[in-house]
């Protein structure tokens, strides 16, 4: 007796090849023709597509899936490279714009797409979720510098487990999961305004799927700054005068600067040497610039993004694959108050650089400072079913 045949998924794919282009640069956004421009001007290197490619070579069943995309950068290149079928539906401007990103979508809404798969951030998404609403499920591979949206896998490998999943016909329920962005040049000057502009709908897999970033100023503040301060203090009694401290960006780390009474780059990396301010908002060559003149002297401190578990690879893409391949677990300090690490309910840390064995060198456990030479081990990596 013939297996009935599987069924073929037809899946719309749209890349946004300038996503995350200036997190390693430190432009902390991608958004508008200038600060592209800016972003080339200082070396950055495109990485949209390569975060795409590492999410599709997880698929284990290619021909059971008819792919729908635009042309060029946006989509046919990759999947051309990969060999997989697909049939192009938009012929996009070169350079692509997000006029571009609205059109296919519009139009992979006429050609009955089961499931959109898109790439980039949080402006990308704030942009399909224009077109695409509640109406058909996607999947965001993740690829900006800020990612507040729930819309997102963890990381690209997770995207690629997860369209396995699909593929396979395992049953998958859906949920909707919140897009959120911000205002790009209110970050730029260290204020973060997130708003909500809508809702789409993810499979409800939160193994793969990122939640939506909760901010300090959600939390219990009083409580929270007397933990922020306990975890300071800590730090600044056992800082090393031979030690060059690289202190990343967020509120938590940020407490650190305010009690070693340093200018504080809330959204960048700083560079404090003998309690004094050396650098400040790094991009990926001052740090590498950093550890080369200092090695085995540098101490990486870090926090934890709030309902996501990222500690590398958002928001803090200076501390890029080419960094961390010259640093050890030893040499990176993760702070994050114990509230914090219970919204995660026990999903690990995860870092997502462009590299993933470089991403491996950091999996098993790490200590989290929680308080005054108070720490706990947690998890670090995702990992994929067998």
């Amino acid at each position: 007796m013939n297996k009935p045949a599987k069924a073929v998924l037809k899946i719309g794919l749209i890349i946004n090849p300038f996503a995350g282009i200036g997190g390693k640069v430190g432009l902390k956004g991608s958004d508008g023709q200038e600060i592209r421009q800016e972003a080339f001007a200082r070396g950055a290197i495109q990485q949209s597509e390569n975060r795409a490619k590492l999410a599709l070579e997880a698929i284990n069943s290619s021909s059971l899936v008819q792919w729908v995309t635009a042309s060029g950068a946006m989509g046919a290149a990759l999947l051309a490279e990969l060999g997989f079928k697909h049939q192009v539906i938009y012929q996009s401007n070169e350079p692509s714009q997000s006029a571009d990103t609205l059109s296919v979508a519009n139009l992979m809404l006429e050609h009955d797409i089961d499931l959109l798969v898109f790439t980039g951030g949080d402006g990308t998404a704030r942009n399909i979720c224009q077109v695409i609403q509640d109406k058909i499920p996607v999947i965001g591979i993740p690829a900006g510098v800020k990612i507040h949206s729930g819309v997102y896998a963890i990381t690209p490998q997770a995207a690629g487990e997860l369209l396995n999943s699909l593929i396979s016909n395992e049953l998958v329920s859906l949920i909707e999961a919140s897009v959120m962005d911000i205002d790009e040049d209110e970050f730029r000057e260290g204020r973060v305004k997130a708003k909500k502009y809508g809702e789409m709908l993810i499979p409800a897999e939160h193994q793969y799927m990122q939640s939506t970033k909760v901010s300090s100023s959600q939390l219990n503040r009083e409580q929270e700054s007397v933990v922020l301060q306990d975890i300071a203090e800590f730090i600044i009694d056992n800082m090393d005068d031979d030690t060059h401290y690289l202190i990343g960006s967020g509120t938590s780390c940020a407490a650190l600067m305010d009690e070693l009474q340093l200018d504080n780059t809330l959204l960048g990396v700083d560079w404090v040497y003998q309690n004094k301010l050396y650098g400040s908002d790094l991009n990926e060559s001052d740090i590498l610039k950093v550890i080369e003149k200092n090695p085995n002297k540098v101490q990486v401190i870090i926090t934890v993004i709030g309902g996501q578990g990222h500690i590398f690879g958002r928001g803090n893409q200076q501390f890029s694959a080419a960094v961390l391949e010259q640093l050890s677990k030893d040499s990176i300090t993760i702070i994050a108050t114990k509230t914090k690490i219970n919204q995660l309910h026990a999903r690990p840390l995860i870092v997502d650089t462009d590299d993933p064995s470089v991403n491996q060198l950091f999996s098993g456990t790490m200590p989290i400072l929680t308080g005054y030479d108070d720490r706990i081990l947690y998890q670090v990596g995702f990992q994929s079913n067998p």
